[in-house]
């Protein structure tokens, strides 16, 4: 979706808050929508033989799955650890046991469920609960963003877009326990833990995920790894 929508082959998308970032003259962001959380997310991990105190020159396997998780994991290493890591970007699968060079690997979604159940490294860290430990801020994964020229040419129809997922918003959380039993079977992962972990993520864009926004920004910025642009941030529609 990140590269669609920067091709303007879509006009609204959900991507990754690294990607409006990154080119925010494109761009707003659909009000009261992102994926985020409030602590522990559960799905976003560093996993690590020795702990990230001690990676300085140590080889981290980084996903190539999660712009923004890639960003928030060497924000996390380089300006809360002060380490200095070599990186490298590829597939995790397999890699982790053929290479022992690494030491540490940053993975997300199902394959951080599984790795986290394997419990081979001691060290595990969830981004998105180390993150609110130290800042106090949610932190937001993901925004819908809709293309600037989307908005300036249909704006009404931008809004009736937005209600629609709000709508969509609303009906999946009161099925939740459904959704669980869907997607439990396909990690594989117990129903229950999945009902957990689903929980644990939050679909809002209030002042505070604003704030969090912001904050993750301007590490961006200062490390000139976004667009001054950025900030402010751009909400379609503003609050009244």
């Amino acid at each position: 979706l990140n590269r669609l929508l920067a091709a303007d082959e879509l006009d609204l998308g959900f991507v990754s808050s690294y990607e409006y970032a990154a080119r925010p003259a494109k761009y707003r962001i659909l009000a009261d929508l992102s994926i985020s959380a409030t602590g522990p997310v559960g799905s976003v991990f560093l996993f690590s033989t020795v702990a990230p105190a001690e990676l300085t020159g140590r080889l981290v396997l980084l996903t190539g799955q999660s712009d923004t998780s890639i960003r928030l994991v060497r924000i996390i290493l380089e300006e809360f650890f002060h380490v200095r890591p070599e990186y490298v970007v590829g597939e995790i699968s397999g890699r982790r046991e053929a290479d022992r060079k690494i030491d540490a690997v940053l993975a997300i979604g199902d394959e951080a469920l599984r790795i986290k159940l394997e419990n081979r490294y001691p060290v595990q860290i969830d981004l998105a609960g180390f993150w609110h430990q130290t800042t106090g801020l949610p932190f937001v994964f993901s925004v819908c963003a809709i293309r600037e020229d989307f908005v300036r040419s249909e704006p009404e129809t931008a809004l009736a877009i937005r209600d629609a997922l709000l709508r969509c918003r609303a009906a999946g959380l009161e099925q939740l326990a459904e959704i669980c039993d869907r997607v439990a079977k396909r990690i594989p992962m117990d129903p229950a833990a999945c009902c957990r972990y689903l929980q644990g993520i939050e679909y809002d864009l209030g002042p505070t995920k604003q704030q969090a926004l912001e904050k993750f920004f301007t590490y961006l910025i200062s490390r000139n790894e976004a667009d001054e642009q950025a900030l402010p941030l751009k909400i379609f529609p503003q609050d009244p």
